[in-house]
């Protein structure tokens, strides 16, 4: 298993100054360089292997924000390795598992898991080797304490891969640990290439950089936000609007879609109190469509109701522009990275105008950092059995 080296927090902010929240989202670009760093001949073998064979099914999982990570990889993964490559959450697979595992395709089940103590997590992999005939599973996650980690530690189809042990957030949301993750998985089975590491270190630490304009950004207190984004960046639009959604603890109300989906139906809900943040693709051909999008609701609610957050400046574009440097022809998958950073930020400051407590924006626990109350029902051979 690779290895890392560790490092403690500083001494943790008051909440009102953002708690360990902050410390969390600053520390990603650091801690994405220590999992660049990383290299395991053995586990990159075991990969080479697997991805060699030309039936070989791939499915990303995880619950809530580590299904999104799954999203955000699935489409660059796909083009890269030329395979079938699905992003399925736990939450799914687990309630409706003869929808989505297939007993005669070899399959190799990709989990994120912050913690890996959600009780769909290991769930998920037990129904994946119960139901298919030929499973490998590749574990992501940040607790070498956790009870994924422990159930598949030794097993000769299982991989698991610890990230550094910093980004096993002790905030409410998933921020660091989300990134990293996300990361080890591009860099072992998707576009990531060692010369990325810093380039990407050096625009989240830009994005750290605009913490007042962003800060401002939350002062002016907008009730919606919504959350747009193409191909890869529709993943990661839906877990900006999740990380709002979490720290505001549901104050202020979300949305995320593509810009085409934006269209039909959705887009009723824009109103003179809404924010749209439009994370613009690298691909010259979808870029088109991100831009006229923010020019039609420019148009609509004024340049003010747009946010901009592109790798490069885009002529005669309207609203605010947050333009990140030295991405320009990187992947989206790989921008995406950089992107939630700033996303994140949105969160925490927005909770923090809220007055909210962003460690842990539910303290009467109606909704608890690792998911409790879940019953995981067992199968028999009646479900087994029954046509779906």
């Amino acid at each position: 298993m690779p290895e890392f080296q560790t490092s403690a927090h500083a001494e943790i902010p008051a909440q009102q100054d953002g708690g360990a929240t902050i410390l969390e989202i600053g520390q990603q670009p650091d801690a994405w360089r220590e999992v660049g760093a990383r290299a395991d001949e053995e586990i990159a073998g075991f990969l080479r292997e697997l991805i060699g064979r030309a039936d070989i099914r791939i499915i990303l999982t995880g619950a809530g924000s580590s299904a999104f990570a799954g999203e955000i990889a699935a489409p660059a993964l796909r083009r890269h390795l030329n395979r079938r490559v699905e992003a399925i959450a736990t939450t799914s697979i687990v309630a409706s598992p003869l929808d989505h595992l297939e007993r005669r395709t070899p399959t190799l089940l990709v989990s994120f898991a912050r913690s890996g103590n959600s009780p769909e997590s290991v769930a998920a992999t037990a129904l994946a080797d119960e139901l298919v005939d030929d499973v490998c599973h590749l574990i992501f996650t940040c607790d070498r304490n956790g009870e994924l980690g422990r159930a598949h530690a030794g097993r000769p189809n299982s991989r698991i891969v610890y990230m550094p042990e910093r980004t096993n957030d002790s905030g409410f949301a998933m921020t660091s640990s989300l990134t990293s993750m996300l990361l080890s998985c591009l860099m072992l089975l998707g576009p990531a290439e060692p010369g990325n590491i810093e380039t990407l270190a050096r625009a989240a630490e830009f994005v750290v950089g605009q913490q007042p304009a962003i800060r401002t950004l939350a002062q002016s207190k907008k009730q919606r936000i919504v959350y747009l984004g193409s191909g890869p960046l529709e993943g990661l639009a839906r877990e900006s609007a999740l990380k709002l959604l979490e720290l505001t603890a549901g104050e202020v109300v979300t949305y995320f879609d593509s810009p085409l989906g934006f269209r039909h139906g959705p887009k009723s809900v824009l109103d003179a109190d809404t924010v749209v943040v439009v994370f613009v693709s690298t691909d010259p051909y979808t870029r088109r469509y991100d831009l006229d999008i923010i020019a039609e609701i420019s148009a609509q609610l004024g340049q003010g109701a747009v946010m901009v957050i592109s790798t490069e400046p885009a002529p005669a574009v309207p609203g605010s522009a947050v333009v990140l440097p030295g991405l320009v022809g990187l992947d989206d998958a790989l921008v995406a990275l950089p992107y939630l950073v700033f996303a994140q930020y949105v969160a925490l400051f927005t909770s923090l105008e809220c007055a909210k407590t962003p460690d842990n924006p539910f303290p009467s626990g109606e909704v608890s950092r690792v998911v409790r109350g879940v019953t995981i029902y067992p199968m028999d051979s009646t479900d087994t059995t029954m046509a779906r």
